[in-house]
């Protein structure tokens, strides 16, 4: 049976904006893929909070890069990043161009380990300015914002260099209102499908 990795951060481990807990597995995206998937693939849930891509976090398993070396050991035919949202926060002082560049490096590291392996990278929501009046603000401030508005050059820019396929998320769902960062249920049930027509 064919492997799907689900590599991300909070949007993919389902974080609720709502209360703080995680969606079931039958409401978040990577979790319905699971379901729907079951007779032809074997998908594999991988999302933490906070995760970053490609800076240094608080611990291996929240970064991206360094996280991810161990799940490469399964023969994997897929794997869907969600990455990227988390290296905006405020801490990681950087420039745009030395976070593609890391990125760049980061999905070159997993064609080294797995040549055949088709990725598709998620480019995260741009981050609503509602997070500003969140507990988030602690994390994101405008400059987080204006960063995230960048993404989707990167993202394509990404994809063309390194041969993946990549989904806009801007162009598929919102982020919610509350904390301007996560999805409610119906935008995990829409980048389901989203992705579910790919891969059907």
């Amino acid at each position: 049976m064919k492997k799907i990795l689900c590599f991300g951060d909070s949007n993919t481990y389902g974080f609720n904006p709502l209360n703080g807990l995680r969606y079931t597995q039958s409401e978040r995206w990577s979790g319905i893929l699971k379901e729907k998937l079951k007779d032809k693939y074997l998908v594999i849930e991988q999302g933490c909070n906070n995760r970053t891509a490609v800076y240094d976090n608080v611990s291996v398993e929240m970064t991206g890069y360094k996280a991810i070396k161990q799940y490469l050991k399964d023969d994997l035919d897929i794997i869907i990043l969600q990455v990227g949202i988390n290296d905006m926060q405020f801490l990681y002082n950087y420039e745009l161009s030395d976070f593609e560049n890391k990125f760049q490096c980061f999905i070159s590291s997993i064609k080294d380990v797995i040549n055949e392996v088709k990725i598709i990278l998620l480019c995260p929501s741009i981050i609503d300015e509602c997070i500003l009046k969140s507990g988030f603000s602690l994390m994101f401030d405008k400059i987080s914002i204006e960063r995230s508005k960048k993404l989707p050059e990167i993202f394509n820019n990404l994809a063309k260099k390194e041969c993946c396929k990549m989904i806009d998320l801007n162009s598929v769902v919102e982020v919610s209102k509350i904390d301007g960062l996560h999805y409610d249920i119906e935008n995990h049930q829409k980048i389901a499908k989203k992705l579910l027509d790919d891969l059907l």
